[in-house]
């Protein structure tokens, strides 16, 4: 009785094991099949029991693995072999793929036995191939894209580094591997990137920025960036994941599109400046004709000369104004600018425009100079525009309001105009280039373009509000220092 359920025990133990398992003895014999193998290999007790190995698992298989060489060895040493890979098919199914361990069986008074213990991992096998396969593909895309993709850790040290920035930059992956990303990028933009690197750990939305690149040759490129944290499987911030292009191509076409639309701005202020310079020149060439006679009174001498200076310095200034709104600005780096001294200089260039077109113009300025951070000569770029779209739109004649006040954190300037105004199905449009409501000729399109991306670039933004009975008004609204 004790026998019979020692073997039902042991039969039902081999069968409630998930892995297949064959006991050969050192004669390489099969002496127990558990279940699992049997319905694997589509085999029956009969048929299987008592069997040599080689009936059992295919000779070429035996060949492979040297499975019946290793039995062997360890039915001598009573050493158990663990972790062999065996690819097995069965007639009839699909190849399976196991690893087999081999486990001495010591029983006194008996033959010495080996029990096979084979677990299938062909789906394991087959899912880590399609990992390898999705991360193969993965790795391509990223390799393949122009845009630089790079991943950093917690502590700022560049994981992964793609094909694009190793050509944009020169600097391989292997040179930049675990370097601090901190040291890939200008100077003077160091303490901006390691705050918001700090930031975006403790943050789920992505942050945009842009910052200069560091290449091998010591120069640089501006990039625009867009960061986003990397997750583990717990939801944790380990990382984030850098996307940057290279704006050096996108900054030359803006700068020649704002250079046009100055040139543009010129062409329609060229009548009315060679007015204002000529009126003062007039009044030199008068007095230098009065200083050229004899026995001239003194005081009078002296008047002339002092029309002549004054009459110098003014078409001086006049012409200062204009190279400086023409010329192409060089700097990049953006600094303190007085607001309203930028606003009167701009008012300076369309004195005269406004007068010949009877525009009146009304400043309400609070006083007080405001500082803001920007560059002064696009700044004075969005003024320009918005006045002569201003003095466009009044054609009879009108007033020109220019309005400045702030609040504890933000600057607003208004530019009122009580011309023709804006259809209303337009003004959802104003902004986009090319979008013109001048005739043909007159008008590229690109003003209010242009001033949308310059105010976006000082942080700030651009509103409008127009109706036909009242006119048009634009707000500007800028940081404050």
């Amino acid at each position: 009785m004790n026998n019979d359920y020692n073997s039902l025990f042991y039969h039902a133990l081999l069968d409630a094991i998930q892995a297949s398992v064959l006991v050969v003895d050192d004669k390489l014999r099969i002496q127990s099949a558990n279940r699992n193998f049997l319905e694997k290999g589509r085999r029956s007790a009969s048929n299987t029991l008592g069997r040599p190995l080689a009936e059992v698992i295919p000779r070429v298989i035996l060949e492979n693995t040297d499975i019946e060489g290793r039995i062997q060895d360890v039915a001598k040493s009573g050493v158990p072999l663990h972790g062999q890979r065996m690819t097995y098919r069965a007639p009839g199914i699909p190849m399976r793929i196991y690893y087999y361990s081999l486990q001495p069986i010591k029983v006194a008074g008996h033959r010495p036995q080996i029990m096979i213990l084979l677990e299938d991992i062909t789906e394991q096998v087959r899912l880590s191939e399609e990992v390898r396969r999705v991360e193969r593909h993965l790795a391509s895309v990223v390799n393949s894209a122009n845009d630089m993709v790079l991943s950093i850790d917690i502590e700022g040290r560049i994981l992964t580094w793609n094909l694009a920035a190793e050509q944009l930059t020169g600097f391989s992956f292997f040179s930049v591997k675990n370097t601090q990303f901190l040291e890939r990028c200008a100077e003077t933009h160091q303490p901006d990137v390691r705050k918001m690197l700090a930031e975006m750990l403790t943050e789920d939305s992505s942050r945009t920025a842009e910052w200069p690149l560091i290449k091998t040759n010591g120069s640089s490129i501006l990039v625009s960036w867009v960061l986003s944290p990397m997750k583990d499987d717990h939801g944790k911030t380990i990382g984030v994941v850098a996307v940057g292009r290279d704006l050096t191509e996108q900054k030359k076409m803006e700068l020649q599109l704002r250079q046009s639309q100055k040139l543009a701005a010129l062409g329609v202020m060229a009548g009315g400046i060679a007015h204002e310079i000529r009126n003062p020149l007039a009044v030199c060439s008068s007095a230098a004709q009065f200083l050229l006679e004899d026995n001239l009174e003194e005081t009078f001498r002296k008047e002339c000369a002092h029309k002549i200076c004054v009459g110098i310095q003014r078409t001086s200034a006049i012409i200062e104004n204009l190279l400086r709104f023409a010329r192409p600005s060089t700097k990049t780096d953006m600094a303190e600018v007085a607001l309203v001294e930028v606003i009167y200089q701009t008012l300076t260039l369309i004195e005269n425009e406004s007068r010949l077109k009877k525009i009146t113009v009304n400043k309400q300025f609070d006083g007080k100079e405001i500082m803001v951070r920007g560059e002064p000569t696009l700044l004075q770029q969005v003024f320009m525009n918005l006045f002569l779209n201003a003095i466009n739109a009044m054609p009879n004649g009108g007033e020109l309001t220019i309005r400045v006040y702030h609040s504890d954190t933000e600057v607003f300037v208004e530019v009122s105009d009580t011309g023709i105004g804006i259809p209303s199905n337009m003004l959802e449009r104003i902004f986009d280039p090319f979008h013109t409501t001048s005739v043909v000729g007159e008008g590229t399109g690109l003003g209010l373009s242009i001033c949308y991306s310059i105010v976006r670039q000082h942080l700030g933004s651009i509103d409008v509000d127009s109706s036909p009975d009242w006119g048009s008004r634009f707000t500007i609204r800028l940081p404050k220092l």
